[in-house]
């Protein structure tokens, strides 16, 4: 009979929306203890130690695993530290946002033998899961496309970093994620296009929208479109969309309008439950089961289900459709 290591005692680095996210799902396992975050206290982690620095977190020998919810130019330094400290780790999409950060992270965590994941929640939206499993009817993929655009709230309101990253390092990670899951394959040349002007002219330097093309290895090709500018008016936060074409059938999943409707005096809105929700004063949804799927490789051993390998594949993927944006030219990976 196996025996589970008693309760896994998890640090949170990083305070914000993320932070608060991670904190409300792990509080409501079982499992799972919240004994340290770092800079601030979290709702959900009262009891937490709170460490000023992220390095005295590791240091104090109170966690076993970290969800590391910092902003995505920081994510490196903590997961190599976290590594060689023998904690585990659970760090927010991207992996990293250049590939010699994504290289050391890697390297750092196979050497360390920890448990390693990057959150991509979305292989537990059913919908997508769904498709994963269907996959096999449509055939070899031919073509895809994946859109995930925001409202301009994103940008200029719910984070205060916009301009160290961008439309496609924030959202289509996500897809790039996804469609090279249901492709089965990788990703081997990009061209991408980068669109300035209106965050600019509100002092935010970021691109208002890019488009990644990418060729796989097989020979299909999927475009990534991202953007950050949708008005707030619009009834989601997120607009997302997916279809693969196969060579014999075709998948479509539409997220935009996720089961209820909502029409106030106020505003006619599609309120998010896929993703998050809470049902009955519990935490549900892809995100909820991915946090819970890391939890659970951690107190078992067993590999994730997202490695840090394909995990870094995205981020040559974005860095290379960077380079092309700016170069304009295709780039190999």
């Amino acid at each position: 009979m196996t025996h589970l290591p008693p309760k896994l005692r998890v640090g949170i680095v990083g305070a914000g929306i993320m932070g608060r996210g991670h904190a409300e799902v792990l509080s409501a396992h079982p499992d799972v203890e919240i004994t340290a975050v770092s800079r601030r206290p979290l709702e959900h982690a009262e009891s937490a130690t709170v460490h000023a620095d992220y390095r005295d977190l590791l240091a104090s020998g109170t966690v076993d695993a970290v969800s590391i919810t910092t902003p995505d130019h920081l994510h490196a330094d903590v997961m190599v530290a976290a590594a060689r400290a023998g904690v585990h780790i659970l760090v927010e999409k991207p992996f990293t946002t250049t590939v010699e950060d994504a290289d050391r992270a890697v390297a750092a965590i196979r050497q360390a033998g920890v448990v390693a994941m990057c959150l991509f929640n979305h292989r537990w939206v059913p919908a997508y899961a769904q498709a994963k499993e269907q996959m096999a009817l449509v055939g070899e993929p031919v073509v895809g496309y994946a859109r995930k655009d925001d409202t301009i709230h994103v940008p200029t309101e719910m984070i205060g970093w916009a301009d160290r990253t961008t439309s496609a390092w924030f959202l289509s990670s996500h897809d790039i994620d996804l469609v090279t899951w249901l492709y089965d394959d990788h990703v081997v040349e990009v061209f991408a296009t980068a669109r300035y002007g209106k965050l600019r002219g509100m002092g935010i330097d970021t691109p208002d929208a890019m488009q990644i093309q990418a060729r796989f290895s097989r020979g299909a090709v999927a475009t990534f479109e991202s953007a950050w500018i949708y008005p707030n008016t619009f009834p989601t936060m997120v607009d997302s969309y997916v279809t693969v074409v196969g060579e014999d059938g075709v998948i479509q999943l539409d997220r935009q309008k996720e089961n209820i409707q909502l029409a106030t005096s106020k505003s006619y809105t599609y309120p998010r439950n896929m993703l998050q929700r809470v049902v009955h004063g519990v935490p549900a949804g892809a995100y909820r089961d991915a946090i819970h799927h890391f939890v659970d490789c951690v107190r078992t051993g067993a590999e994730p289900l997202i490695s840090v390998e394909s995990s870094r594949h995205v981020t040559a993927v974005l860095a290379a459709a960077h380079e092309s944006a700016r170069t304009g030219a295709p780039v190999k990976l």
